[in-house]
């Protein structure tokens, strides 16, 4: 950035100049005091030119041997760049042009002209006009001279000291204008430049967690492929075993068995809630819908996990508002929803709690659960849905894990010693399964007050 801000320097006069200020201020020193005024840059180009034809100009431009002069002198003029101070350069009419340098920061600019203007001690027609063309009329010259402005010469040196001045504030107003300006253009290119550089940081990030993702995924994958089979021999073993086809068991034999079985599907369920996962966040995990009435898959899970929660002790309840009209839906993925979430409601609730499974026909519209799309609800027609809902009166969530408790893995507890076992995979795979039906789940609770999740699933896009 140091860099840039050393282009700050002043290297051309059109640079920093504003061109209408001084415009304004060669008008004004010329309506003040009838002196043409031009301004030009180091190179020549004309940045000001405020002037009107003097009445001596017209009449020797009308002599070809004038207008040759007249243009061989403003030539030599414009071609003057003085470097000490002002120069005086004297015309063949017997007026004069005044050339002042511009500096600033030490550095020679431009210069601007001044004239041309008659001396005031000159009286006569100089003979370098009147030779100029027989056909000069001494007293038509002397006529056209006497309406150019006469200056004496500490006038003119005042008067363009004056305007040197003006000058100096006009730059010194461009300089900063243009110092700001490159300060501001030096920051934005550093600033590109960093948000350049963080882009191309961020980039190579992502593709470092796409390509780990990709191998996490085909991990996973092999790793619970490989597991299942010798796991599946595993549980089939115990169970023979269990059975008594090995041999007769004693007790203890029997409970031994048993716990290896119980582990075994343990572990198994944990492999598939993986490789489910995985296919989901491959998108390789297709649904296959049919219409299937809500209200039966509630009472098929109240039967399904009876047993469990009166081995805990917890009470279970069911309430169905309608939704028994057939609805296409996936009934093996809605089923996995809701036994993950009632599975969950009865391990968190205590002995002599309750849970509570309900459904219930409605309506939803696309985008009303996102931040800001309340125009686009408002023109949204609604779709016909179903809403089921799992309560429990166990510990609670507290606000904060709202959001949290959906990522995969993640626990409320996640210290060693937490009460309730898990992977944290179980409510990922019910959001992702929910996601690929097009609806929502969100979890209403605090803690101490138990929780109650909802599954609000639309009607497909093609039968709305």
């Amino acid at each position: 950035m140091d860099t840039e801000l050393s282009l700050a320097d002043v290297a051309r006069l059109e640079d920093v100049v504003d061109r209408a200020a001084l415009a304004e201020v060669c008008r004004s020193f010329f309506e003040l005091f009838s002196l043409p005024v031009r301004v030009f840059s180091r190179d020549g180009t004309l940045l000001s030119d405020v002037h009107e034809e003097q009445a001596i100009c017209r009449y020797v431009n009308g002599f070809a041997p004038g207008r040759a002069a007249c243009s061989a002198l403003v030539g030599e003029v414009r071609a003057l760049d003085p470097e000490g101070g002002p120069v005086e350069h004297p015309c063949f009419t017997g007026a004069c042009y005044r050339v002042v340098p511009i500096h600033y920061q030490g550095r020679r600019l431009g210069r601007f002209v001044v004239g041309p203007y008659m001396p005031a001690e000159r009286r006569e027609v100089p003979r370098s006009l009147l030779v100029l063309d027989d056909r000069i009329d001494p007293r038509a010259a002397r006529d056209a001279l006497g309406e150019m402005p006469r200056v004496r010469q500490e006038t003119i040196e005042r008067i363009t000291e004056h305007l040197r001045r003006v000058l100096d504030l006009i730059l010194f107003s461009g300089h900063r204008a243009y110092l700001t300006s490159q300060m501001h253009v030096a920051s934005v290119r550093e600033s590109y430049r960093e948000l350049t550089e963080k882009t191309q940081r961020l980039q190579e990030a992502y593709d470092r967690l796409k390509e780990l993702d990709r191998l996490k995924s085909n991990f996973l994958a092999t790793v619970s492929h490989e597991l299942r089979t010798p796991l599946t021999s595993i549980i089939g073993y115990s169970d023979m075993l269990a059975s008594g086809i090995a041999g007769e068991l004693n007790g203890e034999q029997q409970e031994f068995v048993e716990t290896i079985r119980s582990k075994g599907d343990h572990l198994l369920a944990l492999i598939t809630s993986l490789l489910d996962l995985n296919k989901l966040e491959q998108g390789n995990l297709p649904l296959r819908r049919e219409p299937v009435a809500p209200s039966a898959l509630i009472d098929d899970l109240a039967k399904t996990v009876l047993p469990q929660a009166q081995k805990k002790g917890v009470k279970v309840e069911v309430d169905v508002q309608g939704a028994r009209d057939p609805m296409p839906l996936d009934p093996v993925r809605i089923k996995q929803v809701l036994f993950n979430l009632a599975e969950n409601a009865i391990k968190f609730t205590p002995k002599g709690g309750s849970v509570r499974f309900g459904v219930r026909a409605t309506e939803m519209v696309d985008g009303a659960d996102d931040e800001g799309a309340l125009g686009l609800v408002l023109m949204a027609a609604p779709r016909r849905a179903v809403e089921f809902w799992i309560s429990d009166s166990g510990i609670g969530i507290p606000s904060s894990e709202h959001q949290k408790i959906f990522d995969a893995f993640y626990q409320v507890d996640g210290s060693s010693t937490r009460e309730h076992g898990g992977t944290g995979l179980g409510l990922s795979i019910v959001k992702r399964l929910v996601d690929a039906h097009g609806g929502r789940v969100w979890v209403e609770s605090k803690p101490g007050e138990g929780a109650t999740f909802r599954v609000a699933i639309p009607e497909p896009d093609e039968l709305a």
